[in-house]
């Protein structure tokens, strides 16, 4: 039997797993109060933004797939061997406050989630806390013991729920479906103070930032290893896009002209306690499981991912001696090594640390994390699948795909310096 006839009786889930796992990985406390914010402050007609955010995020994965399958090195090994080692250090400083501040706020997002469904805690604050520690425990329990198909299957699932409790809340909700289209349709940003910023941040924050990267070690999980795989994971990236498209237009709709006073995560317990109001008390608990399901599938997904970004690192870093294209061998990570379990372990516990800070601090570092990210991403692209003697002919970017990096690197960096100038204090 061929291979290409025995995957035609393969299940849906060996197609779309990973793209349902970055579905997954990429949605969590940023993307909840994000699009609730743009629809506060625009309403539903820049849901254009949401699409075209997604397509970009498209572009990105689907360049770091066509690497990948065309190399068979990751796009982290592809970068260190073809534009020099010292992206390795680069890589592993970005990694680690990332890591930090990632983990921090998934935390909190999963501990404020938990209270809101079950308010057993007199303090919101000590919840988040006791709430928030018992949910990085799992996580790191759940991938210490689970095998990568349990845990593909347990976060179809949880984006599952996601998806239909958030897009069913939307509906009960209901809109001015008329202006929704033209929010799809037509580009235009309203007249607000902040009306091209939070466009803006509603276009960059569709899906994940640094785990992007770890869809290609899903891939090689599922031994997608060659050119004849990428039609596949062209599939598979767009049904994940297109999941965390529809995810972000709910969001918008629910929130459109609603004045709330949460911030961060308990904006989202803010939004379900109105959509209570206008709907039914059974509605406000369907939707906050649905964003309890997506902050802790986001933190699974973390958990179980960015591992593999440190045990890329940890590999390259041994084979410092032989980081030559022509030398260089290829491994799979093992779920099983110290260089993975031990950064595991270390990304359950470390952002612990970080439940004392204000949330608002915390998400603020995060913004400038992810406003990074994605146009280092696009420039490694642009130069290591622009090369026809890398990649071969039939794989390198096309013009199109080039202009789209293009705009993707100018864009994010619109997006992205500001927020770091302003981080730094150095903004006007």
């Amino acid at each position: 039997m061929n291979r290409k006839s025995s995957r035609a009786r393969l299940p849906l889930l060996a197609f779309l797993g990973p793209g349902l796992m970055l579905a997954a990985t990429g949605v969590g406390a940023g993307d909840l109060a994000g699009g609730a914010f743009a629809g506060m402050n625009l309403g539903v007609a820049v849901l254009w933004a949401v699409v075209l955010g997604a397509l970009f995020k498209y572009v990105i994965t689907e360049g770091l797939a066509r690497w990948q399958l065309a190399t068979e090195t990751t796009l982290l090994e592809g970068a260190v061997l073809r534009l020099g080692p010292v992206i390795r250090w680069g890589f592993l400083v970005y990694l680690l406050l990332w890591s930090f501040g990632v983990g921090t706020s998934l935390i909190g997002a999963c501990g404020v989630a938990t209270h809101a469904l079950f308010p057993v805690f007199e303090q919101a604050s000590t919840a988040k806390i006791v709430f928030g520690i018992l949910h990085s425990l799992l996580g790191l329990a759940l991938v210490w013991i689970g095998s990568f198909r349990f845990l593909e299957r347990t976060m179809a699932v949880l984006v599952s729920v996601m998806i239909i409790v958030v897009l069913a809340t939307g509906v009960f909700v209901g809109s001015d479906w008329g202006a929704v289209f033209r929010g799809l349709t037509v580009p235009k940003v309203p007249d607000h103070p902040e009306g091209v910023a939070w466009t803006l941040a509603l276009m960059g924050g569709v899906g994940g930032t640094l785990t992007v990267l770890c869809y290609g070690y899903w891939i090689r999980e599922k031994h997608r290893t060659g050119p004849e795989d990428l039609r596949i994971c062209r599939w598979d990236i767009g049904v994940s896009y297109f999941l965390m498209a529809l995810f972000g237009i709910a969001m918008v709709i629910l929130s459109d002209g609603l004045q709330l006073s949460g911030k961060g995560a308990t904006l989202v317990v803010d939004l379900a306690n109105r959509v209570g109001e206008k709907t039914h008390a059974s509605v406000e608990i369907l939707f906050l499981a649905g964003a309890w399901a997506a902050v802790f599938s986001s933190l699974l997904g973390v958990w179980q991912a960015v591992p593999y970004l440190f045990a890329d690192f940890w590999h390259l870093q041994s084979q410092k001696n032989s980081l030559s294209p022509d030398h260089f061998k290829p491994y799979r990570v093992d779920t099983r090594g110290k260089a993975y379990r031990g950064y595991l372990i270390a990304l359950a516990l470390v952002p612990l640390l970080g439940l004392g800070y204000d949330f608002q601090i915390v998400q603020k570092a995060n913004s400038v994390f992810g406003a990074l990210v994605m146009p280092m991403v696009a420039l490694t692209l642009l130069l290591l699948n622009g090369r026809a003697a890398w990649v071969g002919q039939s794989l390198r970017n096309r013009w199109w795909t080039s202009l789209t990096l293009i705009v993707i690197i100018g864009f994010f960096a619109w997006v992205g310096l500001p927020k770091l100038l302003a981080t730094l204090g150095l903004g006007v």
